[in-house]
């Protein structure tokens, strides 16, 4: 079943791709919930007019992202939490406190487009994060968990 996508779905496509999904998939979860449309063909023609006016427009925003990537690439971001025995965490961290802590420097990111590999954090340490501005502009963040003071 061909779809054209109405939003961004993980591990799926981005906005206004066309997709190939199973038959269930679409018809009981994409469509129903509002992030997928069939693919017709004349549904295609409004996307391909709708993309053509739009590209314009996506030039401005992919340079606007760029350079925010730019400005997380000079950040050193430390996220304190309270540590037990040896270097384990007491609770985790999450995409959450990297958002917050991103925030604070004045970059709202929304803690959906970050992807922290491995997971959650439940060790002190140095790790990566993988922030997604636009679907053409990727950064891989690094950032440390540190022991918070007492």
């Amino acid at each position: 079943m061909e779809l054209i996508l109405k939003e961004d779905v993980q591990d799926l496509g981005f906005k206004d791709d066309i997709v190939s999904v199973k038959n269930g998939y679409g018809r009981n979860f994409l469509i129903p919930q509002g992030l997928a449309t069939l693919a017709t063909p004349s549904a295609k023609k409004v996307l391909a007019e709708n993309l053509r006016q739009r590209a314009h427009k996506e030039k401005k925003i992919i340079g606007e992202a760029s350079k925010t990537a730019e400005a997380l690439k000079q950040l050193e971001i430390r996220i304190p939490a309270k540590v037990g025995t040896g270097d384990k965490l007491f609770g985790s961290v999450t995409t959450i406190d990297l958002a917050t802590a991103l925030d604070k420097e004045g970059h709202q990111i929304d803690r959906k487009f970050i992807n922290i590999k491995g997971g959650a954090i439940k060790r002190t340490g140095p790790y990566e994060a993988i922030i997604r501005l636009h679907r053409e502009v990727v950064v891989e963040f690094p950032f440390e968990v540190i022991a918070e003071a007492k």
